[in-house]
């Protein structure tokens, strides 16, 4: 489905300032690695976010994904303060992995050994 000109403005609205927030609040290093907003998604209705965050070399990345849960009250507190004048109501936020790193790595991977099974082939013949 094709995100309307409006869900645009308010995820990247939402994206700005959730990135300051993370960085204020300490979020943005966990558990031996870092962790970023890759993208905001937000439904029609401008009712629901989903905030999917990327893990580059967390030792835990559901811990933290946990944690960040565990504190999104705190987050969605400082986040109706800085936007409130912005959006006439909050939308409920929801975070989730963003896997797709780990996705193109594994892909790399496959194609790498593909190349390198083709080689030996083709040093056999």
């Amino acid at each position: 489905m094709i995100e309307g000109k409006r869900q645009k403005q308010v995820a990247a609205v939402l994206e700005k300032e959730l990135n300051e927030i993370f960085q204020r609040l300490g979020l943005t290093m966990m558990n031996g690695g870092m962790i970023s907003i890759s993208s905001v998604k937000i439904t029609p209705d401008l009712y629901d976010a989903r905030i999917y965050l990327s893990f580059f070399k967390v030792n835990d990345p559901v811990a933290a994904l946990k944690t960040i849960q565990e504190r999104s009250w705190e987050i969605k507190k400082e986040l109706t303060a800085r936007v409130r004048h912005q959006l006439r109501s909050m939308p409920l936020l929801s975070f989730f992995i963003d896997d797709t790193l780990e996705y193109v790595d594994k892909m790399e991977q496959l194609f790498k050994d593909i190349k390198t099974q083709d080689e030996k082939q083709k040093g056999k013949e």
